[in-house]
């Protein structure tokens, strides 16, 4: 079954893989005619009632069509300057007969209604005049044929479908007694579109809000540093970059200074001793009261106390975390301090055969089941890096091809890692987060490449994260 908000993804990254959004309602707007015409045939009084989205526009379309063979009246829930796609915009100015208000309407002396109100879109209330328009046509009795889903499914008020077109895939909740027959339609939605993450992805992304304050939109603690000063600075950079507020790190006293000279929008706690050690554990579990998720792992090294005080932070940390770089390594000697947790691990191929205990298959269908057998096996999201990236928490897995040779350099991974964490900081869902972050990071080294080509650095990368943020958001809101 496919979730509500996955129904978007598709759509969005059908139009990346090159199916526009107009051919995807073109061809669920046939598939739904096709149907009807083969259900009750031809010479009927239809009434085809659309809302202000997409499925409107599917309805539009399939009015088109059934126009040919049927006496049609299309309806509006709302004016038509109300109606929010631009696809759905085109799709009724292709309707070649006068649309008209649904208001007063008697549903009782059509033949059938084909619901083209709400689509996926509403998961929680219905409103006016939806919930006007819902009831009459449930009053009226006339056989419904809803459009992907029932008008309100899932909400407290839905049509009464006696059959629904749904497109792809049945859509999660969807059951014979709540949405009549189904009739599951292809509408051409590109295979990539769903086995490759895309710019579809941002519909998990939390926008703040105008009225926002400092601190809501993601509090970031990184643990990392003492051999390596600038993984965790570059980690930071590119968790700011994500659209996070605060980046605190902690980090060994030797590492203090260069990683607080980097920037002055980075917070830098001063932990005992050169490296990370048990004694400095207590200390990192205050800093995580002031945050809303960890990043570890990032330059700490492998001396045996770091090793240890890291699978002690592990096993006390109670939020959402990245394990990334010689933290791998740490909990990889012990595995049992992830049960529980809300966990992205990110490793590259040696790092996935610390870990799991054997190698990353090379044939890419070997290695996504491999991959989600993993994630099943530890209780975690797994985003394994390389030339084609495979995240997955067992039960869903999706693949990422952004990205390019030239980010082989040092610090794309600690950017990668970043830009998770700021994701999960966010509330974000630790499979979404790494999905979007695998996607992002990617597309910001190509973008970089584009300017710079094989030279890039990892701050190339971070540069060119807004950018990428932008376009993305645009596909979405």
């Amino acid at each position: 079954m496919l979730p509500f908000s996955e129904v978007r993804v598709l759509d969005i990254n059908s139009e990346q893989f090159g199916v526009p959004i107009d051919a995807l309602m073109e061809n669920a707007g046939e598939a739904v005619a096709e149907t009807i015409t083969k259900e009750a045939g031809s010479g009927k009084r239809i009434a085809v009632v659309c809302g202000v989205g997409n499925n409107a526009g599917d309805g539009f379309v399939a009015a088109r069509n059934l126009m040919r063979d049927n006496d049609v009246t299309v309806l509006l829930a709302n004016p038509p300057g109300d109606i929010r796609t631009d696809a759905a915009k085109r799709a009724f100015q292709r309707v070649k007969h006068i649309s008209s208000s649904s208001v007063g309407v008697n549903f009782s002396r059509f033949d059938l209604v084909v619901d083209a109100l709400l689509g996926t879109g509403t998961t929680k209330e219905v409103r006016e005049p939806y919930r006007t328009l819902i009831n009459r046509i449930n009053d009226s009795g006339t056989p419904v044929v809803s459009v992907d889903v029932p008008s309100g499914l899932g909400t407290d008020l839905q049509i009464k479908a006696s059959v629904t077109v749904t497109f792809t895939d049945v859509k999660e909740g969807m059951t014979p007694e709540n949405s009549g027959r189904i009739v599951v339609q292809d509408i051409g939605i590109p295979t990539d579109a769903s086995k490759y993450v895309g710019p579809g992805e941002y519909v998990y992304y939390p926008v703040r809000s105008k009225d926002a304050h400092k601190g809501e939109s993601g509090r970031l603690l990184i643990v990392g540093g003492g051999p390596f000063t600038g993984a965790p600075a570059l980690a930071g950079l590119a968790a700011y970059r994500m659209g996070v507020d605060l980046v605190s790190i902690a980090t060994p006293w030797m590492s203090y200074g260069p990683i607080a000279s980097y920037s002055p929008n980075l917070i830098v706690h001063r932990l005992s001793d050169d490296v990370l050690s048990k004694e400095d554990v207590p200390e990192v579990l205050k800093f995580m009261k002031h945050a809303d998720a960890m990043l570890i792992g990032p330059g700490l090294g492998l001396d045996p106390n770091t090793q240890e005080a890291v699978r002690m932070i592990v096993r006390a940390c109670e939020l959402p975390l990245v394990i990334d770089a010689d933290a791998i390594t740490a909990v990889s000697a012990d595995v049992s301090v992830l049960k529980g947790k809300r966990c992205v691990i990110t490793p590259h191929a040696r790092e996935y055969l610390s870990i799991t205990g054997h190698e990353l298959p090379k044939e890419m269908e070997a290695r996504t089941a491999d991959v989600a057998e993993s994630a099943t096996a530890l209780g975690v999201v797994l985003l394994v890096k390389g030339m084609v990236d495979v995240i997955s928490d067992g039960s869903w897995t999706k693949l990422n091809r952004t990205g390019n040779a030239g980010m082989s350099v040092g610090g794309t991974g600690d950017t990668l890692a970043g830009e998770v964490g700021a994701l999960l900081s966010k509330q974000v869902s630790p499979f979404n987060s790494a999905r979007i972050a695998a996607f992002t990071n990617g597309a910001a080294g190509d973008l970089a490449y584009d300017r710079i080509g094989y030279s890039l650095m990892a701050t190339d990368v971070i540069d060119n994260l807004p950018e990428v943020l932008r376009r993305s958001l645009k596909k979405v809101h």
